[in-house]
């Protein structure tokens, strides 16, 4: 395994693993046994960052989430796990009822429920500080400045190490930064967005902002991150969930884009070249790439990760990262 620091304060900087494991169906579609099966194999290999949510996976059962962190509650408690593992999770679109989702009912991001909130998901996880706490999606309803201090003063109290943001505007988290460093407060230091080898689309509505794709990492955020090399992207839906390798799993509509074509067969040629799997190719690829990023994998068997963890290794040529570069 090979590891990376985030955050730059020594009070709350934590160094992770590369690869990052997301929990976000452990307890509901993943049963108890095939999650702990999973998260033992991926400490044993080193890796050391595990994500979650407090929503995760409310979809599944028509509540309100909370399976996943109670599930890694009771992994850590009966292997004993302490601080070596960073655990990640994310506050601000569970639903406030069952039967409701984040679209039409979401907690939000007020001062009151980012502490409340927080409280929940400690106790849930069985953790004294949350080690990296996330704004999950935007909330247009509250004044920023409050999320920025509401955020601020968990960090201050000890209960939260690392900040971070995922599904925001790129001026949304900027003008947020901006704010926390005017105040002397901590800022988001980790950004967490949909980023694979092959680019999404970002024109037309979503769910989540009629301007277009919030979620996806594109050229605006990109910039920003060049500019901002403090900053951490940690990359979900990394592996297209399971397009790249799986026929039954097709590409969706926000894929179809002119180099798409293109890109998938570079990506095939160099998968040729090193005989790895263009899963691996894609996460080699995302983790030594121009802007370094954590790929967030989540997989439903022992398998599944151990096909990730040896992406770790994959040292791609100059040569081989051109031509995925160039492919377009």
């Amino acid at each position: 395994m090979r590891y990376r620091t985030i955050g730059s304060d020594p009070r709350t900087r934590r160094e992770v693993s590369v690869l990052s494991l997301g929990a976000m169906l452990f307890g509901t579609k993943t049963d108890e046994a095939t999650s702990y099966a999973i998260l033992d194999r991926y400490v044993e290999a080193g890796g050391t960052f595990i994500d979650t949510s407090d929503n995760y996976a409310f979809w599944m059962t028509g509540g309100q989430g909370g399976e996943s962190e109670e599930l890694l509650g009771r992994w850590r408690r009966s292997r004993g796990i302490g601080d070596e593992v960073v655990i990640a999770t994310k506050l601000g679109a569970r639903p406030l009822a069952p039967g409701t989702s984040y679209l039409d009912n979401p907690e939000g991001l007020s001062a009151k429920v980012i502490r409340e909130s927080a409280e929940r998901s400690r106790e849930r996880l069985g953790m004294d500080r949350l080690d990296l706490l996330y704004a999950h999606i935007e909330d247009h309803r509250v004044p920023l400045r409050e999320t920025v201090e509401g955020f601020a003063e968990l960090v201050a109290e000890g209960t939260v190490g690392l900040l971070g943001a995922s599904n925001h505007r790129t001026w949304r988290v900027e003008r947020a930064r901006a704010l926390a460093a005017a105040a002397g407060l901590p800022g988001y230091e980790v950004l967490q967005y949909h980023r694979s080898y092959l680019p999404a689309r970002l024109d037309g509505p979503t769910d989540l902002d009629v301007d277009g794709n919030v979620g996806a990492v594109g050229g605006e955020l990109t910039s920003y991150l060049r500019a901002e090399p403090g900053l951490t992207l940690v990359s979900y839906g990394s592996l297209l969930w399971g397009a790249y390798v799986r026929p039954d799993k097709p590409l969706g509509p926000e894929y179809d884009l002119p180099s798409t074509p293109v890109r998938l067969a570079a990506l095939r040629e160099v998968a040729a070249q090193t005989g790895a799997t263009a899963n691996q190719v894609v996460l080699a690829w995302l983790i030594d790439g121009d802007i370094p990023t954590i790929p967030l994998v989540g997989v439903s068997s022992v398998a599944q990760l151990d096909e990730s963890l040896a992406a770790v290794d994959l040292a791609l040529t100059p040569e081989q990262r051109h031509r995925l570069d160039t492919a377009w």
